[in-house]
């Protein structure tokens, strides 16, 4: 209900930082480009939110030395690129709609990840503590893919094929680095790993990932 004379605030203030996030130009690094493309509607996904059905009917395709990268994007998201210091401007058609602003920020840090990957790449450091704990990396036997086999003190050794599109390293037994132009890819592999043995708050042992810390606790004497 509309009051004359009376203006409604909103508390939550997550909406307003991503559009904050999504108004920041993206620098495209030499040797990287960029092309809107439009998807065959026979190709189209879509995806819902606040109740609403978007048709992701166009892609972003950043292109760049160390690869191609594409981002699906909904019609109210719009692509640009400053004409004077060639950024790449990340827009919505209205912000005042909320679901097109809570959005913004999203696609924003979507192209810019994929602009940082495709020319530098992502990485992620992962740190094996615990008495025995290591990786080491084997060939499939069938594919002569790149396998991670993890020794972590389960009675079997967890096996994990390295996916498409993602480099795998062992600079010493209790390191491992993941690399790869994608970083949800990047992340996801290291999320997966890390499962078979979390950080544990108690003896401080587990797969660490990046600069993961925990709070050692003491256990309780009964």
């Amino acid at each position: 209900m509309n009051i004359p004379g009376l203006t409604i605030r909103s508390f939550s203030t997550a909406s307003r930082a991503l559009s904050h996030v999504g108004k920041k130009p993206i620098k495209l690094y030499e040797g990287v480009s960029y092309t809107v493309q439009e998807i065959p509607s026979d190709f189209c996904r879509t995806f819902r939110k606040a109740n609403k059905t978007f048709v992701l009917d166009r892609q972003v395709v950043i292109e760049g030395p160390l690869g191609k990268l594409r981002t699906p994007i909904p019609g109210f998201v719009n692509i640009a690129q400053d004409p004077v210091t060639k950024n790449l401007l990340v827009s919505v058609a209205d912000p005042g709609v909320k679901v097109q602003r809570s959005l913004w920020g999203t696609y924003r840090t979507l192209l810019s990840n994929n602009v940082i990957g495709t020319s530098e790449g992502h990485l992620a450091i992962l740190k094996f503590v615990g008495t025995g704990y290591r990786a080491s990396l084997e060939k499939d036997e069938v594919t002569g893919g790149d396998v991670v086999a993890l020794k972590i003190g389960l009675p079997y050794t967890p096996k994990l094929k390295v996916p498409k599109g993602l480099k795998v390293s062992s600079p010493s037994p209790a390191r491992l680095v993941i690399e790869g132009t994608d970083k949800q890819q990047v992340k996801l592999f290291a999320a997966v790993i890390r499962e078979f043995r979390k950080p544990e708050p108690y003896k401080g042992k587990g797969i660490f990932v990046n600069d993961e810390k925990i709070v050692l606790k003491q256990r309780k004497v009964k």
